[in-house]
């Protein structure tokens, strides 16, 4: 069993930053699949970025590619999203998500076994 923790949504203006952390638990990550999606209201869950844990290769939606960063932390086994220049369309709840047994950057969120409970992250115009 994986247990995920997000931390550090609120309500930024459009152009401020926040950081959002990932803490992982219940097992060893020497390897595994994981990633950021979000989801707004109305809309369907997207995929944001997401992460190889061994070797730390990133791959990000268009939407948010060059103002996000994702990341990790092994010794903490804690993942992060460093999101700059925030839009109000990037408004959503963001989660992450795990997946043991998969390798290398999936996207797609139907392919990860674990969820964190979310994170509200608010842009104001």
């Amino acid at each position: 069993q994986v247990q995920l923790v997000e931390s550090g949504g609120g309500l930024v203006q459009a152009g401020g930053s926040l950081r959002l952390s990932c803490a992982a638990s219940g097992r060893t990550f020497s390897s595994t699949a994981m990633g950021w999606f979000r989801q707004a209201p109305g809309k369907e869950r997207e995929f944001v970025a997401a992460i190889t844990w061994s070797r730390g290769i990133t791959y990000y939606a268009d939407s948010v590619k060059g103002r996000f960063t994702i990341s990790r932390d092994n010794a903490k086994n804690t993942m992060y999203l460093q999101m700059n220049s925030l839009k109000p369309e990037d408004t959503a709840v963001y989660s992450c998500a795990a997946s043991p047994r998969l390798r290398g950057l999936v996207t797609d969120s139907n392919y990860y076994d674990y969820w964190g409970q979310g994170t509200q992250v608010t842009v104001s115009s």
